[in-house]
């Protein structure tokens, strides 16, 4: 029972590594989200620069995976290409060795008087936690909070390491003896230190065991050096079957790349040392040199960086070969802008809301443009009914369907992930955006169907009421444009210049609903006509009044005064003076009803 409450000890010390680690990680990244995403996004084709903002990302969030996994998704979202990911990938690997030279300050020894016993890891792990709970419950403020969970994150990965080294230091002698057995059996911990990460799914917390291990017991590094090697494989293997899920073509090669690259990393290290300790460069007394958890972290870091240095320049060749293993999926242009529309919001963003938001934000912008081109298909209709593009709109609304529930779906899978206010009024302004986008796709096919319908009964509008019609649909067809403009530029001004058109729009539909009904009392226009042309009407008067909505939504964004008193601020509007409301409205009325005269002259 001793060995097992000795066992339980180490996986509870390992249980509080991993969380502190993640704690200290989610921290950071959420207070660096924003600044990682403007560092990706400047990477240029050059892997060099790559390297270096993988490598600084990697060492801010300390976990290689995260930024891969992020690179990943940022190559999905089409932030980046695949050939400038590659040195993001070599960076990371080397930048998540910072976690062990941290966790080496268990190896420092000061005396009690000495400044540097402050950083202890003894006394380092206690003052973290007490600074970090003081940060989280005396500053209300998100930066205090966000402070605070990173200090309390690194005060309980040290004390799980702490407590990983005391459970670690009872087992001395079967641990001992299974190093050792690695000392003639490099292929045995090469696979161990694999499989190990591999079902850790972190090669910081495997090294973090050496190093307790090195502290607690001493290892050699004819001991461990391939169980290193191993770690290095287990975490790319980790990091492929996680961004492999639901990734497209471009995405699966940067986790290909990562494969390979650490492949040829192992390869080279092993190859490398057996020709130094054969020529002698690697004495016997350096081959059986016993580490201590600095030695452990300066070999791994030793790993890590010189094959990303040497392979670093044939980038490019990891890039063709991962092309090759990886095909492109042969598609016509349109089903290739389908698919990339509809495959834009990665789960691998999740962890970073202000980057997830911003594809989020670009995906439902292309659902604007979607439904403002099915709209201008079913305007079509006035002049050239074609079977092929009805068919085509529709599959056209189909597809905006999709794209709406899986923004949806994606923006309610993101909210649990969303800490500041801003991300948080962004995501419920994009859940109405894209609620209204959907709408005006809706309320197009309407329209579509109402003249199909029309055209099916062998019906015909009168010429006046063809051309009143026309004007109308010209109105709300610029007043889409406008809103979606808007959306997609985030303008307050094309915002404001939406009402006045839109109560421009309302009045003219309401004027050509009585021309309509002189039409009908003097026999102008048949019944069937007749009712499709109050359903288009009333579909034109809604697509117009989900764009005034919409607009004034996105007013309330930078407008707190607007923002919970939308319909009041509208109501105010239409009964103030407010002179650029006024002057846009007075021009389109001008425009449009000015358009109006010259064909009422059709009716009586």
């Amino acid at each position: 029972m001793t060995v097992f409450f000795r066992i339980v000890s180490m996986l509870g010390g390992l249980a509080l590594f991993l969380y502190g680690m993640r704690l200290m990680g989610d921290g950071l990244k959420s207070s660096s989200g924003k600044a990682m995403r403007v560092a990706l996004e400047k990477v240029t084709s050059n892997p060099a620069i790559g390297f270096l903002f993988g490598l600084l990302v990697t060492c801010a969030i300390q976990s290689s995976t995260a930024t891969i996994v992020l690179t990943v998704g940022l190559v999905g979202a089409g932030f980046l290409k695949f050939r400038q990911s590659i040195g993001i990938v070599l960076g990371a690997n080397v930048g998540t060795a910072i976690t062990a030279q941290i966790i080496r300050l268990m190896d420092l020894e000061a005396g009690a008087g000495s400044f540097l016993s402050f950083f202890k890891s003894d006394n380092l792990a206690p003052m973290a936690l007490i600074l970090g709970i003081i940060l989280i419950m005396a500053v209300k403020t998100r930066a205090g909070n966000t402070a605070g969970t990173i200090f309390i994150g690194f005060g309980i990965l040290f004390v799980g390491l702490m407590n990983m080294s005391n459970a670690v230091s009872t087992m001395s002698d079967s641990l001992s003896r299974l190093l050792v057995s690695f000392e003639n059996n490099y292929f045995l911990g090469f696979l161990a230190g694999a499989a190990v990460t591999g079902v850790i799914q972190s090669s910081s917390a495997v090294v973090g065991i050496l190093q307790s291990i090195a502290s607690s017991v001493g290892v050699t590094f004819c001991g461990v050096f391939a169980v290193i090697i191993g770690v290095n494989i287990g975490d790319c293997i980790t990091t492929y079957i996680v961004c492999r899920i639901g990734a497209k073509p471009e995405q699966i090669r940067t986790c290909v790349v990562h494969i390979l690259y650490n492949i040829f990393a192992a390869a080279l290290i092993f190859i490398v040392i057996a020709i130094l300790r054969g020529t002698g460069v690697i004495s016997d007394a350096l081959w059986n040199m016993e580490l201590n958890s600095g030695g452990v972290a300066n070999v791994h870091g030793i790993f890590r960086l010189v094959p990303a240095v040497v392979l670093l320049p044939f980038s490019n060749v990891f890039a063709r070969l991962a092309e090759r293993i990886v095909k492109e999926t042969p598609v016509d242009e349109e089903a290739s802008d389908i698919e990339k529309n509809l495959r834009e919001l990665d789960s691998h963003l999740l962890d970073n809301p202000h980057l997830a938001l911003d594809q989020s934000n670009h995906l439902i912008g292309h659902m604007a443009e979607v439904s403002l081109k099915n709209y201008r298909a079913a305007m079509t209709w006035f002049d050239e009914p074609d079977e092929k593009q009805f068919s085509r709109l529709q599959e056209r609304e189909i597809l905006l369907d999709r794209m709406a529930d899986a923004s949806s779906q994606y923006l309610i899978r993101l909210s649990p992930h969303v800490l500041l206010e801003a991300d948080d009024r962004n995501l419920n302004f994009q859940l109405k955006a894209l609620s209204y986008f959907e709408r005006i796709g809706d309320l197009s096919v309407n329209i579509a169907n109402d003249l199909h319908e029309l055209k099916g009964s062998n019906t015909q509008f009168s010429e006046a009421a063809m051309a009143q019609l026309r004007i109308a649909a010209d109105a709300v067809g610029d007043v889409l444009q406008l809103t979606t403009d808007a959306y997609k530029n985030n303008s307050v001004s094309l915002a404001r210049r939406v009402e006045p058109l839109e109560e421009v729009i309302d009045e003219l539909i309401e004027y050509l609903r009585e021309l309509h009904i002189r039409r009908m009392t003097k026999g102008e226009c048949n019944v069937v006509a007749g009712l499709e042309f109050q359903n288009i009407l009333q579909n034109l008067e809604r697509l117009s009044d989900q764009c005034s909505d919409l607009a004034v939504y996105l007013l309330a964004r930078s407008d707190d005064s607007i923002n919970g008193h939308e319909h009041q601020y509208i109501h105010n509007l239409h009964h103030s003076d407010n002179e650029e409301y006024l002057q846009d409205f007075r021009n389109n009325y001008d425009k449009y009803f000015g358009l109006l005269g010259d064909v009422t002259s059709y009716s009586s």
